[in-house]
């Protein structure tokens, strides 16, 4: 941080002065690397909106964990075990499958009998049917609020909303409220009103109780028992309010035997709002109903609104997995991959669905689309081998099918990798994508982005197995072709072995073969585009390209430090020009400004070759080598003479 010796007030006595400046130096942050996208179908979720998740159980709270129909649920599995850190899930499901679960609340209040709440589950799928809804009017205004609560089909409470209106002018407006504050729900206004509550709610008490020495019979589903209300032997004083009066209802009706494996008596509620008992039974099974039998039961007022203790929500069904159009969505509509066009940090993209098409141009029109959004947003794209490759002349023979798609942002993967199912405890076949995504991440915090994801030290972890064990020589026919291949190495297991592009071809003969490589540069060209942003609207003179040069050598000096780049000085590894012989002045006419910048980057030692020689030995007289220090002369030929 500069500092200035001379103070901007005026001294007053002789002495030195020293005043704190704000830094005038900008710097380029490093930016993610291995952030990875995962777009198909899961349980649940919200559809076509990315959702950037941190570990496995978090993916499980929002998009319901594992599941057969699943191939994502498996890939991000297997990318957190295998190092990955941040996930972006996007939903996809086939257009107009999937329905949200309902139900609507009805009002009963005043002389109205009419739906007044529309309930229904945030998310489309078959998990809104677990969730169930409860009321109650226990709130500092009974006659005009109430409270929501949200249960799961296990009975635990998850979400709850207190003293919300039906009146849209207010500031506890439900549908406002419970949309702003609720994971699980929305709700709608359809009626006037505000919905019944939960259970049996009794009529108002006057200001004095009614006789309580009363025998009462009460039936909660197919369960009647009887009880006397209040004893005075056992009960001790009269309760003189309607709280006391609640609080000896709960203790009786949670003193009752239950029925077999039954919990509605034992859990029994009894709340007290206004003037009014609300009595609701112990279980989320709707058929619990509470009910008060016979004329001792009326005349306490505790014949009146009888509904079940929740409100269950019917009618969630799962969306069908998506098609090839599905998934590549609309650019318009941020749906499909192009959601992604909404997250910011996004440097891999994972479509493991693609590898159980059956038709190869599906792959292919997906494959396609994805290259165009990945270039466009310098994402780096896993694409996992067709399945229906069983072999290593299957794929030679498929991979020219995919010449159409070739491209440096691209990588394609093969075999497929044989796991244990979490679901089921077998076996089976899973696409590579999630793994290999995982272990690009874990070697990026390891080593750096321009480490090759490949070599002994690329351990799929879990692995148990390859669909296809390939030898040698099959590598060697698939690698020039493009291939990356998966190898399973004595004493290591299975590995990745292979870190070509879709260009990586010898054929093609490209500059951007090997992946490490591609994706330094496009590391590269993400930080100075965000890093030099604030060169927007500054005067384009040399002032500015000396601070643009300064800026962006300093960060590639950093990279060059850490091993990014080969040559053994900063002006071998990379150089950053910016000046007249760049920008022109028809360029500062037009507002524009030109930085090149240029790098040499490490490639990977794809093929090691080692030179052995074999060299003749002598015997001493004892019958052992002869020993380095024995031996006199070293001639031209390598060979060593005593």
């Amino acid at each position: 941080m500069p500092m200035s010796a001379v103070s901007a007030a005026r001294p007053t006595y002789p002495g030195v002065y020293v005043e704190e400046l704000p830094s005038s130096t900008r710097t380029i942050s490093t930016l993610t690397t291995s952030v990875t996208a995962f777009v198909g179908h899961t349980r649940r979720g919200p559809i076509d909106e990315p959702v950037r998740v941190t570990s496995f159980a978090e993916f499980e709270r929002r998009f319901g964990g594992l599941s057969a129909r699943s191939a994502i649920g498996y890939a991000v599995h297997q990318f957190f075990g295998n190092g990955g850190t941040t996930a972006v899930v996007v939903r996809v499901t086939k257009a107009g499958s999937g329905q949200c679960a309902h139900v609507t609340l009805r009002s009963t209040e005043g002389h109205s009998d009419c739906d007044v709440l529309e309930v229904r589950a945030k998310e489309p799928g078959v998990w809104g049917n677990g969730l169930r809804v409860a009321v109650d009017h226990h709130t500092l205004c009974p006659d005009d609020t109430f409270n929501l609560r949200v249960f799961d089909v296990r009975g635990r409470a998850r979400e709850s909303f207190t003293a919300l209106s039906m009146d849209a002018d207010s500031d506890r407006y439900a549908p406002t409220v419970v949309g702003a504050g609720s994971r699980l729900i929305r709700v709608e206004a359809v009626g006037e009103g505000r919905p019944d509550p939960s259970g049996t709610v009794s009529k108002p008490f006057g200001h004095h109780l009614p006789d309580l020495a009363v025998d009462l019979t009460v039936k909660i589903g197919d369960v009647e028992r009887e009880f006397t209300l209040y004893d005075p032997y056992c009960d001790g004083e009269v309760p003189c309010s309607v709280a006391e009066l609640g609080l000896l209802l709960e203790r009786k009706l949670r003193a009752l035997p239950d029925a077999h494996g039954r919990h509605a008596f034992a859990g029994t509620e009894v709340t007290a709002f206004g003037r009014r008992l609300q009595v609701v039974a112990g279980s989320t099974d709707s058929g619990d109903v509470v009910r008060f039998l016979g004329e001792c039961a009326n005349d306490l007022g505790l014949e009146a609104s009888v509904n079940p203790p929740v409100f269950p929500l019917t009618g969630g069904t799962d969306g069908e997995a998506p098609g090839p159009r599905d998934l590549i969505g609309s650019e318009a509509d941020k749906t499909g991959i192009q959601a992604l066009r909404q997250v910011a940090d996004v440097n891999l993209l994972v479509l493991p669905e693609l590898a159980a098409y059956e038709k190869t141009e599906d792959v292919l029109t997906v494959v396609s689309a994805a290259r165009l959004l990945c270039q466009e947003r310098r994402i780096f794209l896993l694409v996992d081998a067709p399945g229906k490759w069983t072999g290593a002349e299957a794929a030679r023979a498929g991979i020219a099918a995919f010449d159409a798609v070739r491209g440096n942002h691209a990588g394609l993967y093969f075999p497929h990798l044989h796991l244990t199912d979490p679901l089921t405890g077998r076996l089976r076949a899973f696409p590579p994508s999630g793994a290999i995504a995982g272990v690009i991440a874990r070697t990026d915090a390891e080593r750096g982005v321009w480490k090759a994801p490949a070599g002994t030290g690329a351990r799929l972890a879990g692995v148990h197995s390859l669909t296809v064990d390939l030898t040698d020589r099959e590598t060697g026919l698939l690698n020039p072709l493009g291939v990356n291949c998966l190898r399973s190495l004595p004493a290591t297991g299975p590995v990745v072995w292979g870190a070509r592009t879709l260009e990586g071809a010898d054929a093609l003969d490209s500059e951007w073969a090997y992946v490490p490589v591609r994706r330094l540069a496009l590391h590269i060209e993400e930080s100075l585009q965000r890093g030099l942003q604030w060169v927007v609207f500054e005067p384009n003179d040399e002032s500015l390209w000396q601070q643009i040069r300064l800026v962006a050598s300093s960060y590639l000096h950093t990279l060059f430090r850490q091993g990014a780049f080969k040559g053994s000085t900063p002006r071998e590894a990379y150089f950053v020009k910016c000046d007249r012989d760049t920008t022109t002045d028809e360029d500062i006419a037009n507002g524009i400004v030109n930085v090149q910048v240029g790098i040499a980057p490490v490639r990977p030692a794809e093929f090691v070759i080692v030179n052995i020689q074999q060299m003749s030995g002598q015997f001493s007289q004892s019958g052992q080598f002869g020993q380095f220090g024995q031996f006199d002369q070293f001639d031209q030929s390598g060979r060593f003479e005593l």
